[in-house]
């Protein structure tokens, strides 16, 4: 389900900018702070039920300080085992805002002279009680009228009221009516003109002799943030410099710098060669990125150049031969009824060598190609002394001699056998053509590298010619078949392999150095 999901998400997801990317990444990490804000009203919540905790707590104490007092109460102890904990019943999202709380009904007769008494006793406890909480608390009978009150004054019409008298405790929430907004994002919070009312029934023997009704503004949200709006608008404001900053940390850095990229990559494609140098305020992976990309400029630019050389000189190997041949066809054709059988032999014995010889140009560019095409790190490993050892056996003749030293423990080398086995052959015919009577092959491990070389007794190689002896086609014996393609092949299988071939300076013969990667 979950990789079905994915796929349908990748199957839809819109094609987006970096620059969208990274300025929306940013836009959400500057929002977060106003997202939080969205969840103030559940911290606002949590303030107004703590009031109303607070007023559980303080009307739970002043019910049992005047059950204590009442008059004919026991002095019994509750159970100390027996909690009852009282969570809050309020919620600001769901509880509903009464009207502000009506003036007391004329209730006709005073109160009772019991809460009269017991008002007139817990007085100075409630007095400091309202001192410190800021809390109104009013001390009702068991009929709901105001003890303080000289003449009577009723209150049981109220809902908390009523459940108290019937024995339950009770909040609401209502209208502060004496409210007035002092701070001018106040108009954000509902609780700052919500007043907390609290109703707790006075227990005496087990029966309700009176209720005590607290109330008290729940504690303002917005005050303290009005208070500190300076700091708060500072806060902000380094909040939007520092997104700017990071955006043009980001832009100079990130986004730009692969526009450019973007752009060199067209203008590359289009054949316009423009490589732009990887900018100082780029990432370092970008920068990589730059580097690597300029090497792959380079690398295309040097094979188009080897490929049009490639086609050049291909043009001219293969147009001599074909010349030929055409204009013997073109002799035998038109003189052919005239000439003696000797002459038309040696026509086509002429027009036979150059066809042999675009057969061993098409053969030999095959084999380039093959070399060419070869990937490196896929060639896996041979033995490289069995490969001297079995060449050596099947090249050896009278007039020609092979040797190999330090080939014995030698360790394997990372290139296919079919490769080494190619590289090996080819140097050792082309000892043989150039007329040479023996050659030495060495091993030797330096360092991370095999290095394999092969020097004959041949005439060697003019000096002026050593530059151009690894290009295609570039041969001293065309007059002798030479195709000018062996020693590219070799360089191409090995670099393949991830070797190097080079031609070291002697006086005499050539001396070829292969350095080979060992095997894994």
């Amino acid at each position: 389900m979950v990789r079905a999901a994915k796929e349908w998400l990748k199957a839809r997801w819109p094609r987006l900018r970096l620059r969208t990317i990274v300025f929306a990444t940013l836009f959400a990490v500057a929002a977060l702070p106003g997202l939080a804000a969205m969840f103030l009203r559940v911290y606002e919540n949590t303030l107004v039920r703590q009031t109303e905790a607070e007023l559980v707590a303080q009307g739970a104490a002043l019910a049992a300080v005047a059950a204590v007092q009442w008059p004919g109460a026991g002095r019994s102890l509750p159970n100390p085992v027996d909690f009852r904990p009282e969570p809050p019943t309020i919620d600001l999202s769901s509880t509903p805002i009464l009207p502000e709380r009506p003036p007391p009904q004329p209730g006709g007769d005073p109160a009772n002279d019991d809460a009269v008494a017991v008002s007139e006793a817990i007085a100075p406890v409630v007095a400091r009680t309202r001192q410190v909480t800021l809390s109104s608390i009013l001390l009702l009978d068991g009929e709901g009228l105001i003890a303080a009150a000289e003449s009577g004054e009723s209150l049981a019409k109220l809902p908390e009221v009523q459940a108290a008298m019937a024995g339950r405790p009770a909040t609401v929430l209502r209208r502060n009516g004496a409210y007035r907004a002092t701070y001018r994002f106040e108009w954000l919070t509902r609780a700052a003109a919500v007043r907390v009312h609290h109703a707790r029934p006075i227990l005496v023997n087990g029966e309700v002799a009176g209720v005590l009704l607290l109330s008290r503004s729940a504690r303002s949200l917005f005050k303290g943030l009005y208070a500190d709006r300076g700091k708060i608008a500072f806060g902000i404001a380094a909040i939007l410099v520092l997104l700017i900053l990071l955006s043009g940390l980001l832009s100079r850095g990130v986004v730009r710098p692969v526009e450019a990229l973007g752009r060199a990559t067209r203008a590359l494609a289009s054949g316009r060669e423009t490589v732009p140098e990887p900018p100082r305020t780029a990432a370092v992976e970008i920068q990589g990125l730059y580097e690597d990309f300029a090497s792959m400029a380079d690398a295309i630019e040097r094979r188009s150049r080897y490929l049009r050389d490639f086609a050049h000189a291909v043009s001219h190997e293969f147009k001599t031969p074909l010349s030929g041949i055409r204009g013997a066809l073109e002799i035998l054709t038109d003189h052919g009824e005239t000439m003696s059988l000797e002459e038309r032999h040696r026509f086509l014995a002429n027009a036979d060598a150059d066809a042999a010889r675009l057969t061993l140009l098409s053969t030999r560019l095959l084999d380039l190609a093959r070399a060419d095409l070869s990937v490196s790190g896929s060639q896996g490993s041979s033995d490289l002394t069995q490969v001297l050892k079995r060449l050596s056996d099947a090249n050896r003749s009278e007039g020609f001699t092979i040797t190999i030293e330090n080939a014995e423990g030698a360790p394997p080398v990372a290139v296919a056998e079919a490769s080494l086995d190619a590289i090996t052959n080819a140097l050792i015919e082309n000892s043989r053509q150039v007329g040479a009577s023996r050659i030495d092959f060495t091993v030797e491990s330096i360092g991370e590298v095999i290095r394999l070389t092969a020097e004959d007794d041949g005439p060697g190689i003019p000096i002026s010619d050593r530059k151009r002896i690894f290009e295609p086609f570039f041969t001293t014996r065309r007059t002798t078949g030479g195709s000018g393609l062996g020693l590219p092949i070799i360089k191409s299988l090995v670099e393949a392999a991830g070797g190097t071939l080079s031609l070291d300076e002697t006086e005499g013969g050539a001396r070829f150095a292969i350095a080979l990667p060992p095997a894994e």
